[in-house]
Order: C-alpha cells, then structure tokens, then sequence
C-alpha cells in the first residue's frame, strides 16, 4: 500500500478514534477522497441522532455530495474504519463511488458486537421467508408512476 493511502486510511480511523473517545456512538470513521483531498468526512452517529442510518459510510458520502453540490461521487474513493455494512455498501454503490478502502472487517466488527451477518443472510432468502415480512399492495397504482417517470423529459437519472 502506498504512503497516500496509509496516510488516508489513518484519517478514517482517527474519526472513528475520536468518535468513540467523545460521543456514545459506535466506533467507526469514514472519509471520501477526490484527487487525494478530503472531500466529506462522517463517523457513526447512530446513538445521538437516533437515526439508525447515520453510520459513518452514509455520513461522509452526505457530507461530501454537500461539499460538492453532487449526489454521484464516480470520481471519488471511500477509506473507512471498517469494511461497510449491507446499507453502507448500498449507500456506496448508489454513490458511484469508485473505490472502497477498509481497514477492519465484518468478522473484526462481529468480534466488537457489530454482526451483519442476518441482513446478509436474509438478502437470500426469498421474500415470505424473511424475518420481517413484506407484502405487496396496490401495484397498479404505484406503477403509474413508474410511467410517468419514465415518459418524463426533464428527468436526472441516478
């Protein structure tokens, strides 16, 4: 691994060092890099937001398509504290973005009380076998906006 990228890595887990030593959140940090500048930084702030959403993956990539007044970071790397989580990993592909750098990893994160592995093994299963349930309703309504959608003109693709 080159200096850069050592350096980088170290800025996400100092996030996620100092997260842990100053709040009741969990202990990750993640960083979004663009030409070798920091471009959003987020830690973990699941506990004081009560927003279940708020990992530092979800919060640096907010921060850094503030900062760049973008919602596609395709020219952009993520170096983050701990390899990312399902949502985490949706959030990051949604992004574009085009490289991840973890330090930990999901068996690093089960050890500290962090275990993914259910979601993971849910995504699986078929949909009436899951452990929440989800049913399908009113279809033909919702497809109508589909529709419209995909007639029209002046739409943003993501």
């Amino acid at each position: 691994m080159d200096n850069a990228k050592k350096l980088l890595m170290e800025e996400a887990i100092k996030l996620a060092d100092i997260n842990l030593s100053t709040t009741i959140n969990g202990p990750f940090g993640a960083i979004i890099v663009k030409d070798n500048i920091i471009v959003g930084r987020g830690a973990n702030s699941v506990a004081t937001t009560n927003d279940p959403t708020a990992h530092a993956e979800v919060n640096a990539i907010r921060d850094a398509c503030k900062n760049l007044n973008t919602f596609k970071l395709d020219a952009c790397d993520i170096y983050t504290s701990c390899e990312p989580c399902p949502m985490c990993l949706g959030a990051i592909y949604w992004a574009h973005i085009k490289n991840i750098y973890y330090a930990c990893d999901k068996k690093d994160a089960a050890e500290a009380g962090f275990d993914d592995a259910f979601i993971y093994n849910e995504f699986d299963l078929d949909i009436d076998k899951r452990s929440i349930p989800a049913k399908k309703i009113n279809q033909e309504d919702a497809k109508k906006v589909f529709v419209k959608w995909i007639d029209k003109q002046d739409k943003i693709c993501y």
